[in-house]
């Protein structure tokens, strides 16, 4: 049995459920296949928010209040603000993960701690330097994973995923699968690994028949 993990290299909701993630595909002898997507591509695809666009009630509570509150409950350490470098670019470090995981390297090793040491470090994911310390913690080499980033093969492994998110209907990062059932959100990790075990009914995507809003006036 395979979880699909739809992801961005600088989700703290990624973040937050890697190590239970990889616990309970542990435990359920069950395989991780990493999908590291361009979230700043998906998420207006499916027609969600810009940043910008967000309430500062839905930016603290999103973006600090819950995390702050995960991490508590999960038992790791969090930053309580926003990584300086968060808005930087994140196409590097995904083509990175990538790079590793077709080279057989520990990609999950190299996620969750690229994924902590944003969140917990404050690292610049968009920094080469900062990169490859965040390689050498996990004792992965860092040079010859650059260079396979920046090959063709895995510019198109990171548009395929990007892509298939969208056709998909992944909403954000992280998004995981077991077959063709979608679980939105690390607090939605219990259900993938009940699924693990007992698939649920029903099938997705539902594909519902919804009426149309009445016209305002």
């Amino acid at each position: 049995m395979n979880i699909e993990f739809f992801y961005a290299a600088h989700s703290a909701y990624a973040y937050l459920g890697a190590a239970e993630l990889k616990r309970i595909a542990d435990k359920a002898g069950a395989t991780i296949i990493h999908r590291p997507m361009d979230l700043r591509t998906v998420m207006p695809a499916v027609g969600s928010l810009s940043m910008a666009k967000r309430s500062q009630f839905h930016m603290e509570y999103f973006f600090q209040r819950e995390i702050v509150r995960w991490a508590e409950y999960r038992n790791i350490d969090v930053m309580e603000t926003i990584p300086t470098h968060h808005a930087n670019d994140i196409n590097f470090a995904n083509c990175v993960l990538i790079a590793a995981d077709q080279a057989g390297l520990d990609i999950n090793a190299l996620s969750e701690e690229m994924l902590r040491a944003h969140w917990v470090d404050d690292a610049d994911i968009a920094s080469k330097i900062d990169l490859k310390n965040i390689c050498q913690t996990v004792n992965i080499e860092a040079d010859p994973l650059f260079e396979s980033a920046s090959k063709q093969n895995v510019k198109a492994a990171y548009e395929a995923n990007t892509r298939d998110a969208i056709d998909r209907g992944v909403f954000g990062s992280p998004t995981y699968f077991v077959a063709d059932d979608m679980f939105y959100g690390q607090d939605r990790l219990d259900l993938v690994a009940r699924a693990l075990v007992t698939p649920f009914k029903g099938r997705w995507p539902i594909r519902l028949a919804i009426p149309p809003l009445p016209a305002k006036g």
